[in-house]
């Protein structure tokens, strides 16, 4: 074999050694969404959500039936009671009385997909009321990992920061503004243009 052939062999194995190298990418980690431990931050499709620190001695509860982006059926103490997650607001799906909202359908299935089947902690705010004119228990909710429903769902763009009463800020106001403000910049969810743009 001549000396220009095995130089030619010698810079194909080498070339190809060298796309190996490229090709191999290795463990890039997990951004298919999920938090981690109290006060971290969770990571959903390579952004993430810096969750406040989850409180000690919370309620522990189990979601028998999600009815809508903001309000579900949860076992507590054996006895199932509806519960509305405070300091968030989705787009209306399912009140017989008002039409549907754009990106509420959405809104329900995603906190469907996050809390069905699950055992979730669930948080009272002591300024506000512990329940509403409607017999709902007005929470926060966190899952076991330490991530805050409430927030995700505001920060993945399906729900809005809401307050009550405008005088009487909730617990968590400045960080579900802020996440609400990052999905606004992001166009997330139901801020995009190609969805809502932000309108109900």
């Amino acid at each position: 074999m001549s000396k220009r052939l095995w130089a030619l062999l010698i810079c194909a194995c080498l070339f190809l050694a060298g796309c190996e190298g490229l090709l191999d990418t290795g463990s890039s980690g997990d951004t298919s969404g999920g938090g981690v431990g109290s006060g971290g931050s969770g990571s959903t499709t390579g952004w993430v959500i810096n969750y406040p620190s989850m409180p000690n001695n919370l309620q522990r509860g189990s979601v028998v039936r999600v009815v809508d982006g903001d309000t579900a059926i949860i076992r507590l103490d054996g006895s199932d009671k509806r519960v509305r997650f405070i300091g968030m607001n989705t787009p209306e799906s399912v009140a017989p009385d008002r039409p549907q909202e754009c990106f509420g359908k959405e809104a329900s299935k995603r906190a469907e997909e996050l809390l069905s089947g699950k055992t979730v902690l669930l948080e009272v705010d002591q300024s506000q009321d512990q329940v509403d004119q409607y017999g709902r228990l007005l929470r926060f909710v966190w899952f076991e990992d330490g991530r805050l429903f409430n927030m995700q769902m505001i920060a993945e763009g399906y729900a809005y920061e809401y307050t009550y009463q405008s005088f009487n800020p909730h617990k968590y106001q400045a960080q579900l503004r802020t996440a609400q403000r990052d999905a606004e910049r992001e166009n997330r969810g139901l801020w995009s243009p190609n969805t809502c743009n932000g309108q109900r």
